[in-house]
């Protein structure tokens, strides 16, 4: 008869011994955090650095307008086979040296693209640069590791604010950069800053050995699967961000559009500028890790859903008033990464021993829904103008929180049963 933590830490296929969670002695201090929020926020920035330097790049490889957009959808899928093939090894191997190492082949892959002659070293360089920008995954797994469990929500929030942050402020430091130096300077800044930040990483990460994990390769991907089976809590999360993320690609993807056009027109660095509004939001948001941590993440989770549903009504207004665009974007980035940041706490409490591949799973959905949102607001801005895309961002927010609202209840008795099992004695 196998006992009850037993029971949550094997898998079909698979053989773990020992595997309960080495918890930390000390609490994660704040610098180490900010480190890692840091290291993030350069890793993902690299698949946004090419979103506003398109018309650059398809001047000097000879690319149609209508084709350049190859380049973002190349870095994405290998961002996305990424989450499925290198994020799990963070169960597997050594944390402190596959964090360097991607970070130091991610180097590589930015001065290819940087120094590239022609379209296909340039497609083959961002190809890589997607692949590898999953790091920024493999830190907030391993920061939820480091984390005293008290602490692990605001720790959590923490770092993923420097993802968001680096998401924002990748197109403005793009835009800024090319105009002083050209677009090949910022992979080449990219890839200085990233050498530094594997340099520092290397000093400051302490060595991680995932504790009687057996698993082969084959065996450790199977797994992530056999996780959406077992877990409803990853389920249930994995479709909310799905959701959210949905209607956070509909707005950033087509914003460009109304704030170009007459009557409006503004140039490519002011629309930049309305990142900054974002991350007004996503750092008021960073306390929803707390609020998680104190037993709130259902509550915290239908307050931020519903802001991000009643976000829509300001963003509606972009054409007449841009301060209400201000207003409205603040409120959605507050609602997206509350909910990014309660779902990946709730997450990492139900397996310690699997949260590199927790994290690769939740994050494919992410992934999903970034890439449906980008192609549905694009298609609905060209058939029923900006109204159209505000009327399915509300609408992809209004079904976010009906499927809050069904599946709250059992969301919270699975997660208390999983809180008396970890305190059974």
């Amino acid at each position: 008869m196998k006992t009850s933590e037993e029971k949550a830490v094997l898998l079909p296929h698979q053989t773990v011994a020992n595997a309960a969670e080495t918890a930390p002695v000390h609490s994660m201090s704040r610098s180490v955090a900010l480190l890692f929020a840091i290291a993030c926020g350069l890793a993902v920035a690299n698949i946004y650095y090419a979103q506003p330097l398109l018309d650059a790049l398809a001047h000097e490889f000879g690319i149609t307008h209508s084709s350049v957009g190859i380049v973002i959808t190349v870095t994405q899928i290998c961002y996305a086979l990424g989450l499925f093939l290198l994020v799990p090894l963070g169960d597997l191997l050594n944390r402190r040296r596959l964090i360097t190492g991607q970070m130091l082949l991610s180097v590589l892959a930015l001065i290819a693209v940087s120094l590239a002659p022609t379209r296909t070293i340039l497609l083959m360089g961002m190809a890589a640069v997607g692949l590898l920008a999953v790091v920024t995954q493999t830190l907030v797994a391993f920061a939820s590791t480091l984390a005293a469990p008290a602490e692990r929500g605001r720790i959590v929030g923490l770092v993923t604010s420097g993802v968001v942050i680096g998401i924002l402020l990748a197109r403005t430091v793009a835009g800024v950069l090319t105009d002083l130096a050209g677009w090949r300077s910022v992979y080449l800044i990219s890839a200085a800053l990233t050498l530094f930040m594997a340099v520092a990483l290397f000093r400051v990460l302490p060595q991680n050995e995932p504790k009687g994990a057996t698993l082969s390769y084959p065996q450790l991907l199977r797994s992530v699967l056999t996780l959406f089976v077992q877990e409803r809590i990853l389920r249930v999360r994995a479709v909310l961000a799905l959701l959210i993320f949905t209607a956070f690609s509909i707005l950033w993807t087509s914003l460009v559009l109304p704030l170009s056009a007459p009557p409006l027109s503004l140039s490519h660095t002011a629309i930049g500028a309305f990142g900054l509004a974002g991350v007004a939001g996503a750092l008021a948001a960073a306390r929803a890790g707390r609020l998680a941590d104190q037993g709130s993440g259902q509550r915290t989770t239908g307050i931020a859903l519903a802001l991000l549903l009643l976000s829509w009504l300001p963003i509606g207004y972009t054409e007449h008033s841009l301060f209400a665009l201000v207003l409205g974007v603040i409120l959605l980035d507050l609602a997206v990464q509350a909910v990014h940041v309660t779902n990946q706490s709730m997450i990492f409490t139900v397996r310690p021993e699997a949260r590199s591949r927790l994290t690769a799973g939740y994050m494919i959905f992410y992934s999903i829904g970034s890439a449906t949102g980008a192609i549905a607001s694009t298609h609905m801005y060209t058939y029923a103008g900006w109204n159209g895309v505000c009327l399915l961002g509300a609408g992809v927010s209004t079904l976010a929180l009906i499927f809050w609202a069904v599946t709250r209840n059992a969301s919270i008795d699975q997660q208390l049963s999983h809180t008396k099992t970890k305190t059974a004695p």
